[in-house]
């Protein structure tokens, strides 16, 4: 089994705002963390974040959360709320022999859990880091990790990933 870590949406501008029950700084720190374990392991960490379709200027704070992308992850920029559509995102992960994907990110009910959604369509075994995303209002975040996500796989948190 070959998993790799999809990180969703870290970008400044997002992580700024309001969301629960994490906020955007915890998250980031444990994403940083989880890719570091990634890394360490030799296992892939694909970076993903979104830019505005037909705008000739993204907003500030539309790059990664400085310090997050390393030289060996993948990085993927998306048009649409899920990773996969118009993208390599597919094709990349199975040149790396990838048949798991662990979700973290932002947020829980939007770019994660329809990038989720498309990797089951897509084949792909799921795990969730329930503590490494959240969403704007903590009910949200909770239904997604306790009935949505367990459906389409694993729900775990970062510590098991250590």
């Amino acid at each position: 089994m070959t998993s790799a870590l999809i990180l969703i949406d870290l970008m400044p501008r997002i992580i700024a705002l309001p969301m629960a029950p994490h906020s955007g700084d915890e998250v980031l720190a444990r994403c940083q963390e989880l890719a570091k374990s990634f890394r360490a392991h030799g296992r892939p960490v694909v970076q993903v974040r979104v830019d505005r379709p037909n705008v000739d200027e993204q907003p500030p704070g539309s790059g990664f959360a400085d310090g997050l992308v390393h030289d060996s992850d993948v990085v993927v920029v998306k048009r649409t709320i899920g990773a996969f559509y118009g993208t390599d995102l597919d094709g990349q992960l199975r040149k790396l022999g990838v048949d798991t994907v662990v979700m973290a990110g932002l947020f829980t009910t939007m770019g994660v859990e329809s990038t989720a959604r498309a990797a089951s369509d897509h084949g792909y075994q799921l795990e969730f880091v329930a503590d490494a995303m959240s969403a704007p209002a903590a009910e949200e975040h909770q239904c997604a990790v306790e009935r949505i996500f367990p459906r389409f796989g694993a729900v775990r948190n970062t510590a098991d990933y250590r």
